[in-house]
């Protein structure tokens, strides 16, 4: 596992930030870990820097950086950007290469039905991340049966709403939820 995972583990509550006023109110949070869910080519580095200024983990989806590629390459060209401490990536093949290059790494994998859950274990297989984000976050009995089926630490995502759909996620086995719901951050 990669050393910054333990930050995760230790302080499960991940702020998930897509505006620059809720970057701002993480930064102010007791979070340690920022998960950058919007930037582009031009806006990650400062990004980026001010994560790191406050102290912060920053994790940044790469697939939802405007300009980059979903080709390798883009792992290497986010790191000359920005020096990130991890990536977000639905692409088990972008979470391979950040991995190689020593990146904290986060498997991002929406569940809709039987056959995403069933094709997750193929996804993490492929790409063996340090964690898994499932979304959404508001489903205990799978996060339950994911957390059994693989020694993959799962993080819970989307629609956390309050205190009790947090606390749902991590009685069902999630080592951490991330949320961009402000309350939550103190959690």
């Amino acid at each position: 596992m990669h050393p910054l995972a333990e930050t995760l583990l230790n302080e499960p509550v991940i702020a998930a930030v897509k505006t620059d006023e809720s970057l701002t109110a993480a930064l102010a949070s007791p979070c340690s870990t920022v998960f950058l869910l919007a930037s582009t080519l031009l806006t990650v580095d400062g990004l980026v820097r001010r994560i790191h200024e406050a102290g912060k983990l920053a994790v940044v989806h790469i697939d939802l950086v405007d300009g980059l590629s979903s080709r390798e390459i883009a792992v290497d060209s986010l790191i000359a950007l920005c020096s990130p401490d991890g990536i977000i990536s639905t692409r088990p093949t972008l979470i391979r290469r950040a991995r190689h290059r020593g990146l904290l790494t986060v498997q991002r994998a929406f569940i809709l039905d039987s056959l995403s859950l069933t094709s997750l274990s193929g996804q993490l297989e492929q790409g063996k991340p340090d964690f898994v984000e499932i979304l959404p976050g508001i489903m205990p009995r799978v996060i339950a049966e994911i957390s059994a089926r693989t020694q993959v630490p799962v993080i819970a995502g989307g629609l956390l709403r309050d205190k009790a759909d947090v606390m749902a996620a991590m009685r069902a086995g999630a080592a951490a939820v991330s949320t961009s719901a402000p309350g939550l951050w103190d959690v």
